[in-house]
């Protein structure tokens, strides 16, 4: 397909703290623009579009500290979408969509449109601009993020007399997916519908029992093939529903190709998006081709330290960190220079079990191995050797 390049997006849930916003037919706005936003930027990551949240919890963020942290994740770029998630109140019905007034409508018209496509109306989709001065936008949230491309979704009103109450209480997840769909058509990434996942992610208010419901699947069998020892659940992780796809695996780090996201990485390894990016210290969804990735720490049977390197990183300041010296981590990796890249693995040796021998004139596997109480095979296969032969001042890990 004819793909436009891919933009990060920040999904602002609106009010929080001590600012519940409307209030009506026992709709606590605050409380379902979290469900709303969680649930959004859940399935974006699981499309591989780089997403954030402006709030996980409630808690209360005046316009400043919003705005702050919403340009705190990718910039203040044309690049970045911001849709802050918002209820109406004042007896309308139907939802209502406010773009900037330096931006087009188009991703406006396209929430509009789905909004529609699954059965909520859809009162109109405008600027509003600021009467003392119309030059500018009436709301922060668009005036406070110039480049952004920032739109408010307002999904209903929850003192509606018609049908808008009873939409958000029970079918916001849908009207939620209809926002999704659109940003994924807007900015060209491929969609896949949430029934044509084999995983579910946690949203909040999600049990075990409650997603056990809806996939008519057994509590029990849920744990199982989760190899879950507990009932408790976090917001964002991925739980496999269809066993068939619960396929064991020995690998401890994977290679990037073209085409993978870390959703379907995480997929394929029945691990959270969530997860992956904490055990690779990855600060976005961004990946790229021949990247390395941890994605089984359990897998690392000699128990040593797995490191993704970090920007800023050199050989240098991971041996000091790890107090061991840069040789003994040259030697440990098979590395023939200095020279790190992003994302790369490097793994820490256990120091209680290995320790540095300096090749010396006249020393062979055979005798090594007996003067230091091992064995050639050990030694072999502890530093990944293909032949008998030595260099003097070749270093050479031991048991």
């Amino acid at each position: 397909m004819n793909r436009k390049i891919l933009r990060s997006v920040v999904i602002d849930a609106g009010h929080g703290g001590s600012d519940p916003g409307a209030s009506s037919n026992g709709i606590v706005e605050k409380d379902y623009t979290l469900k709303i936003s969680e649930y959004i930027n859940g399935r974006l990551n699981e499309l591989g579009i780089n997403s954030s949240l402006s709030r996980d919890s409630d808690i209360s963020l005046n316009p400043e500290q919003r705005v702050k942290k919403i340009q705190d994740f990718y910039g203040n770029g044309s690049d970045v979408i911001v849709i802050s998630n918002h209820l109406n109140a004042g007896g309308g019905d139907g939802a209502e969509i406010i773009y900037s007034l330096r931006n087009n409508n188009e991703l406006s018209k396209k929430i509009a449109k789905e909004l529609e496509i699954v059965g909520q109306n859809v009162r109109k989709y405008y600027q509003r601009r600021l009467p003392s001065n119309p030059s500018k936008d009436y709301y922060f949230i668009h005036r406070l993020t110039p480049d952004n491309e920032s739109i408010i979704v307002e999904y209903g009103f929850v003192d509606s007399k018609g049908n808008d109450p009873d939409l958000i209480k029970n079918d916001w997840e849908i009207l939620a997916e209809a926002v999704v769909k659109a940003v994924a058509d807007y900015i060209g990434a491929d969609y896949i519908a949430p029934n044509e996942s084999n995983y579910y992610t946690v949203k909040s208010g999600d049990t075990l029992w409650s997603i056990a419901k809806k996939y008519n699947i057994s509590v029990e069998q849920l744990k199982k093939i989760n190899n879950l020892s507990s009932n408790l659940l976090s917001v964002g992780q991925s739980i496999l529903i269809n066993e068939d796809d619960n396929i064991p695996t020995k690998e401890t780090t994977y290679i990037v190709k073209k085409g993978d996201t870390l959703y379907s990485i995480a997929s394929k390894f029945n691990i959270s998006v969530i997860k992956l990016k904490e055990i690779n210290n990855l600060k976005s969804n961004i990946i790229s081709v021949g990247q390395e990735l941890i994605v089984n720490e359990s897998n690392n049977t000699n128990n040593n330290k797995i490191y993704p390197v970090k920007k800023g990183d050199t050989l240098w300041s991971i041996a000091n960190n790890y107090k061991i010296n840069v040789d003994e981590l040259k030697s440990f990796n098979n590395l023939e220079t200095d020279s790190l890249s992003i994302g790369q693995i490097i793994y820490i040796p256990n120091k209680k079990e290995y320790n540095v021998y300096v090749v010396k004139q006249g020393d062979n596997l055979y005798k090594i191995a007996r003067e230091n109480n091992t064995t050639v095979s050990e030694i072999v296969d502890l530093n990944n050797l293909e032949s008998s032969n030595l260099d003097v001042n070749q270093k050479l890990l031991l048991p």
